[in-house]
């Protein structure tokens, strides 16, 4: 049945949708046409073995405070060094594990606290013959964090030890672990801010040094563990700890622990590239009571501090015990990382550690103007090293002394920088110095805002998006080869859904759930935004076109179903989804591009209907739901033509923003998202799309342009609209002068970056690195994991080239040099792939032309794969 003749055949009932989990469900008349529910098709996820008789445990307690620190020990005696000793250590919130003193590894990964994962465990080489002690610091959040939503405390540990004879032995936690509050972090320590839980204050004078050594005797503060109930194999959430603050229960019946679906990330110590400036501050009140409150004008700088450098990295400063000194360092580039230092001063000694991701040398003394993003140390007499427990992302390190008298010396100033191992290095190379630094600045973006999570940036919020924040996962998959962590944020952000049938958007992290509660009472504009819901099915898409992988799929499938189904349910008369007085939800799309909320009406219909048509349609006929796959179709269709119908001007064949309101409102808006939609996926009648493709590349005044995070619709558009001079001079004029790009080796938030602000420095606006591949050698996949893939190759005014794409069929490598009207071009695609190049029709090329009719002005040819094509080309 095709969709006219299905159409024909429904009998439509105004308002009747199937909605999944309600009550009345099962009573409800379905529409024909109706999105329905299903179910999760079987899924070969794999699973944790049986971590028995490993139990939870925790510091024996009836309930634990905010922000509270346990430190476990465990002796391990060893007759050799083992043969191999593997296991399994999950923790929340978050653990730091040490052997024998020396740190092994963070973690885990931010996870549903329903489905969180547990870190894999190789102690081989740390285990030596004789005595050991495994040392895990673990702290439980307790308040929302952009990394943790909520859960209960609990430390979990599984290692299996083979001996050279080959007999095992297992090391677990439970009773036998000691366990020790540690009050060198005080338990309850207030939340930093609304997306950052700790506000870490560390006295040094009551840690228990060495602690996690041979050396050390525990006393009387060190207790035998508490073994919590429940199985090891379910998380910390439902291991019965009772969570005093919000009376979390365990969580549905289908909780499970599972194995990290990512590797552990990649660490390195990065020295800071030199001391900037420093200050000697006067302070009019308490640095404590600044730090705390911020009250005004609470000091003043007066003059440089009393700062000498004794040798290279190393630096003395004279405290007077009346002022203060503020040191100002600077990295080369920004980083996400553990800010550490040594300092040997005075026990009492204090000092606050501030990080911030842009700062103007003559600017505020103190940086403290970033989300109040410091850390506290005490010291203690003498060294001390000191270390931030969770990590930051910075440019700049302070560091404000005070409370001692006489001469303090800093040395080893960095930060441990924290990286994804990722499978292949970027190869991305041209001949231009400020596009060169572009796409080194938007590689670098990357690594600091894809780790575990696919973030926006990691100064501020650290929580994972789709819709704007996802569009990086095509440098992800193109850049780097990288597959496993794409896969993860389908899985993970797919958990996000509500019982409603919308997405909590930025899972798994505190602010939505936050915004439930304030948007009931209407105390915040922001809700769960829908447009990324509708951005995440296109995820889940390109995931399958990029890598075949359809099991990747199978969890958030049910879930994208259901999300079509809550669309549906919102749909007016005028058969369009609404973009006010939507409840709890929002629509968001842009926050720059339109001057009224129902200005993104027509934007975010065009968006739905292109998500339904192109992408949960065919996930659905993928999984053999053809039903579904035509219903989604249909709805998709439906939208569209409402659209059509009520933003389409027929004189300027354009689709213009407020058309339904512009008798009242007199001056007509379009927007750059609407105009981008309708050309990518063939929206505009009758195929007029020549005025919006004029409309992006002249950028008028009465249209919206988004912010760098959604410029990449303009540009994708662009490109299928054959307008590469615009794309190569939007890189170099737009992007390339970026602040950030010269500055920070990163993409900023935002076109305008001011220093010493809450603005996010290194944000993944990484338009640059993927509309490489989009947009210049125009790569797309014909048939999911690159069975089948285009190119089409067009440079303008670029003398050189090259690049590397990672498929999973394995490496297409493509160089171009020379200029327009004589450019060599040189690709090479491989063997286990029908390759296929699109070119002027005006080329003369030895290529055997492909069986398949090409857009207009095109013509397509089959390439040999397996061995480099060399072309030359005039008109490209």
């Amino acid at each position: 049945m095709n969709r006219r003749d299905f159409l024909k055949s429904s009998v439509v009932t105004s308002g009747s949708v199937l909605l999944a989990n309600s009550p009345s469900a099962g009573a409800a008349s379905v529409t024909a046409g109706a999105i329905e529910p299903v179910s999760s098709p079987a899924s070969p996820r794999p699973r944790l073995p049986d971590l028995s008789p490993a139990k939870w445990i925790w510091y024996p307690s009836g309930r634990t405070l905010q922000n509270t620190f346990i430190l476990f020990r465990r002796e391990v005696s060893l007759k050799a060094r083992p043969r191999r000793a593997t296991g399994w250590i999950a923790a929340e919130s978050r653990y730091k594990l040490e052997v024998n003193g020396q740190r092994i590894q963070w973690g885990p990964p931010p996870s549903d606290p329903r489905w969180p994962e547990a870190d894999p465990l190789d102690l081989t080489d740390a285990l030596h013959e004789g005595k050991n002690v495994i040392g895990a610091t673990v702290l439980f959040y307790g308040v929302g964090d952009g990394t943790w939503p909520i859960g209960k405390p609990g430390f979990l540990f599984r290692l299996e030890i083979e001996h050279a004879d080959g007999s095992k032995e297992i090391i677990a936690s439970d009773a036998s672990w000691k366990a020790h509050l540690a009050r060198a972090w005080r338990p309850g320590q207030y939340k930093r801010w609304y997306l950052r839980a700790l506000q870490e204050e560390f006295d040094a004078r009551q840690y228990p040094h060495g602690w996690s050594t041979v050396d050390f005797a525990v006393n009387q503060d060190w207790l035998s563990a508490m073994p919590l109930a429940g199985s090891p194999n379910k998380p910390a959430l439902s291991a019965g700890y009772y969570e005093y603050m919000l009376d979390v229960g365990g969580g549905p019946a289908d909780t499970e622990l599972r194995p990290r679906s990512i590797p552990l990330m990649r660490e390195s110590l990065v020295p800071v590239s030199k001391l900037t400036e420093h200050f000697a501050i006067e302070w009019r009140r308490t640095p404590q009571e600044y730090f705390e409150v911020r009250p005004p004008n609470a000091f003043k700088a007066v003059g440089p501090a009393a700062v000498t450098e004794k040798a290279h990295g190393q630096w003395q400063v004279n405290l007077d015990g009346t002022h203060s000194a503020a040191l100002t360092f600077e990295l080369g580039e920004q980083v996400v990382g553990w800010p550490f230092f040594t300092i040997e001063a005075p026990a009492g000694t204090t000092v606050e550690l501030l990080v911030h991701e842009a700062h103007q040398p003559g600017g505020p003394p103190l940086l403290n103007t970033h989300f109040d993003s410091w850390t506290r140390f005490i010291c203690r007499e003498g060294k001390n090293r000191f270390e931030t427990f969770d990590f930051e992302s910075l440019r700049w390190l302070q560091l404000h002394v005070h409370g001692g008298n006489g001469p303090v010396t800093i040395s080893e100033v960095g930060v441990r920088r924290r990286v994804f191992p990722w499978p292949h290095e970027p190869r991305l190379r041209t001949n231009e110095p400020a596009l060169q630094r572009l796409f080194d600045a938007s590689i670098n973006t990357l690594h600091n805002c894809a780790q575990e999570t696919l973030v926006d940036g990691m100064a501020r919020e650290r929580q994972q998006y789709s819709g704007d924040g996802a569009h990086q996962l095509h440098a992800v998959h193109l850049a780097f080869g990288e597959t496993r962590l794409p896969a993860r944020f389908l899985t993970t952000f797919s958990q996000g859904l509500t019982k409603d049938g919308y997405f909590l958007d930025c899972w798994p992290a505190y602010d939505r759930l936050a915004r439930l509660v304030e948007r009931q009472l209407d105390l915040s504009g922001w809700g769960p935004i829908l447009d990324h819901g509708v951005g995440f099915n296109f995820d889940c898409w390109h995931h399958w076109q990029y890598t075949g992988d359809l099991d990747a799929l199978r969890e958030p499938y049910p879930r994208l179903v259901r999300f079509a189904q809550y669309l549906q349910s919102l749909v007016g008369r005028d058969d369009l989804l609404p973009v006010e007085d939507l409840g709890i939800p929002s629509v968001w799309i842009d926050h720059v591009a339109y001057q009224r909320q129902r200005h993104k009406q027509c934007a975010f219909n065009l968006y739905a209907a292109a998500m339904l048509q192109h992408a949960l349609a065919p996930i659905c006929r993928a999984f053999g739901d053809t039903r579904q796959a035509e219903a989604a179709a249909v709805f998709g269709e439906k939208l569209q033509a409402a659209a059509v119908k009520r933003f389409w001007s027929r004189d300027r064949h354009l689709f213009v923003n407020n058309l339904p309101w512009l008798a009242e409102e007199k001056n007509l808006r379009t927007c750059d998202r609407s105009l981008a939609t309708a050309v990518l996926f063939d929206q505009c009648p009758k195929g007029h799309t020549d005025a919006a493709i004029r409309s992006l590349a002249d950028c008028p005044p009465e249209m919206g342009f988004s912010y760098p995070c959604n410029a990449g619709w303009r540009l994708w558009a662009l490109a299928k609209g054959g307008r590469v001079d615009v794309i190569v001079k939007d890189l170099r004029t737009r992007w390339a002068t970026m602040t950030s790009v010269k500055e920070n080796n990163t993409l900023q938030e935002d076109w305008d970056a001011h220093h010493d602000s809450g603005e996010q420095w290194s944000h993944c606006a990484v338009a640059p690195l993927y509309i490489a591949y989009h947009g210049l050698m125009c790569l797309k996949p014909l048939a999911p994991g690159f069975k089948r893939v285009e190119l089409r190759p067009q440079l303008g005014d670029l003398e050189a080239l090259e690049l590397v794409a990672h498929t999973m069929r394995g490496p297409i490598h493509f160089t171009a040099q020379g200029r327009p009207g004589a450019r060599q071009v040189t690709i090479e695609a491989p063997t286990d792939c029908e390759a296929e190049i699109l070119l002027p029709q005006e080329e003369t090329v030895a290529l055997t032309p492909a069986q398949r009719k090409a857009p207009r002005g095109l013509r397509a040819y089959q390439l040999p794969t397996g061995q480099a094509v060399r072309l030359t080309l005039r008109f490209c």
